[in-house]
């Protein structure tokens, strides 16, 4: 598995990482949700990334994977839904990330990430004092921010940040030019979410209501068709992407894993490639904001 130093911290986190929140499913059998999460880190997925917001899914890291906390990389998300506090203060923080250290069984959290929370919340400060609080309390190694657009470039020039979040894929590629670039210049680690945008090419007519529906409108705008090749191509594009640490991937199957796995191992696409992409974008754009 290929590793990148996460900005300038002594974080090396794989190309690829695991977005857990699909393992907070309550429907979920809890073995199997046990033997998966095992199973992505035996294969080198050593960066698990969850949130408050995600169901069971911190209960379960804790349950399952606590017992190998040395064997992986551990991201989180806070800044709402603690009993008795209100959201997206600095109270609010500090016992969200006191709540997530006691759910997920370890002493220390490597990264955790505001999670989405507004641009006036991030210019009033207090949320990101709590996190640098924690980060002086040995609690948290690196305070992050998670979200898209105007807030997310406030994150980038606060300077409060020692790494970023967005969505970053093919369809996306609004943060690549305005923020990963110069966030990567500046020492700042950057970890992309949707990375394969929801994949919009397994649907034949707009997925309406779907969460990758706004994608669908912009793959069928731009023109792209890479047939059976789409999901190697679009994972390759994020992965690979300069100022990109790690691209975190969601499923519970862990045949998907393994076929991401297999497209890392081709390395980065063509130039002519990227430069198609990236040109389909830009003469399609008509305002794409980044999507939450």
């Amino acid at each position: 598995m290929i590793r990148n130093h996460y900005g300038d911290t002594n974080i090396a986190l794989p190309i690829l990482g695991f977005g857990a929140g699909l393992i907070g499913d309550a429907a979920m059998d809890e073995n199997y949700a046990g033997s998966f999460v095992n199973q992505i880190v035996d294969l080198g997925i050593t960066f698990v990334d969850t949130a408050r917001g995600y169901g069971l899914s911190e209960e379960r890291i804790g349950r399952h994977l606590s017992w190998r906390r040395n064997d992986y990389i551990l991201s989180t998300k806070v800044g709402y839904g603690i009993p008795g506090y209100q959201d997206w203060t600095y109270d609010c923080v500090v016992a969200g990330v006191h709540h997530a250290l006691q759910l997920m069984r370890t002493d220390h959290i490597d990264i955790v990430h505001l999670h989405s929370c507004p641009k006036e919340t991030l210019e009033h400060g207090e949320v990101a004092a709590a996190l640098q609080k924690m980060v002086q309390d040995g609690k948290i190694r690196v305070a992050a921010y998670s979200g898209e657009n105007d807030a997310l470039e406030f994150a980038l020039t606060s300077k409060k940040f020692g790494g970023l979040m967005s969505s970053v894929n093919v369809f996306d590629q609004r943060s690549i030019d305005s923020v990963i670039f110069p966030a990567s210049m500046q020492g700042i680690g950057y970890i992309a979410k949707r990375p394969i945008g929801n994949a919009p090419w397994l649907h034949a007519s707009p997925p309406s209501g779907q969460y990758c529906e706004e994608y669908w409108n912009r793959m069928k705008a731009m023109q792209l068709d890479f047939g059976s090749e789409w999901a190697d191509i679009a994972l390759r594009f994020t992965a690979f992407t300069q100022g990109v640490n790690c691209s975190i991937v969601g499923t519970t199957n862990l045949d998907h894993i393994k076929k991401n796995i297999a497209a890392i191992s081709r390395g980065p696409l063509p130039d002519d490639t990227i430069a198609k992409i990236r040109n389909a974008f830009k003469l399609c754009d008509t305002g794409w904001i980044g999507q939450l």
